[in-house]
């Protein structure tokens, strides 16, 4: 009840980054799954390159932020007894 506008926005980017980050190391431990586990049946060797495992986290976190960027504005300016009404 006592949040100032902006440490609702925070609140809000950090829980969208936090699930765009997320979403980026399930999506890689998915891919490198899908590269081992074809790799194996097909017999090949392996490569991924850690780069792109390294990349794929940082760039769902970006996507979060920015997805979140407009909630946590519109969230920031509601009274805090208003959203509890709706």
């Amino acid at each position: 009840m006592g949040a100032r506008g902006r440490h609702v926005a925070a609140q809000f980017l950090a829980e969208s980054a936090a699930l765009g980050a997320l979403g980026g190391l399930v999506g890689t431990s998915l891919g490198e799954l899908t590269v081992v586990g074809v790799s194996l049946v097909r017999d090949w060797t392996p490569v991924i390159h850690p780069l792109t495992v390294a990349a794929a986290p940082l760039a769902g976190l970006v996507t979060g932020l920015l997805a979140g960027v407009h909630p946590a504005w519109r969230a920031a300016r509601v009274e805090p007894a208003e959203a509890l009404r709706r």
